[in-house]
């Protein structure tokens, strides 16, 4: 159901040209901060990797420093294809962790792995922006 919310809430928002660079900053982090409260929950009661959670923050919190300084210089990095299979890869590894499902730790460090590819992806299109702004 979490899915379907945040895939309507952007649907939505471009069907009818309602897409602001606030709603841009914004949107992924609601999306970043559900994620994160979930995995640092699910690390309290002992049920993830310190190290993954720890990982997933450090990621999360760069690549959005990152964002911000983007749009503060007129660069425009929207979510990448990678990033958006990330945040959905996080959110089912927390629903797998949430019922103990078999294969949840491995689904956790996969979203790691998702993570941290997605970060670099980022960091190299910032840098090639950059250059060409």
């Amino acid at each position: 159901m979490l899915l379907l919310l945040i895939f309507f809430d952007g649907y939505i928002a471009r069907t009818f040209d309602q897409v602001t660079t606030l709603g841009k900053i914004l949107d992924p982090l609601a999306d970043k901060m559900l994620t994160l409260a979930g995995f640092l929950g699910l690390m309290m009661i002992g049920t993830a990797s310190p190290w993954a959670v720890f990982l997933i923050i450090t990621r999360e919190l760069f690549i959005t420093g990152l964002r911000v300084s983007a749009v503060a210089e007129g660069i425009d990095i929207a979510a990448s294809w990678m990033g958006k299979v990330k945040t959905v890869v996080q959110m089912i590894a927390i629903g797998f962790l949430l019922m103990e499902w078999s294969f949840a730790t491995e689904l956790l460090w996969f979203a790691v792995a998702l993570t941290l590819y997605s970060g670099y992806e980022y960091v190299r299109d910032f840098f090639k922006n950059t250059s060409n702004h």
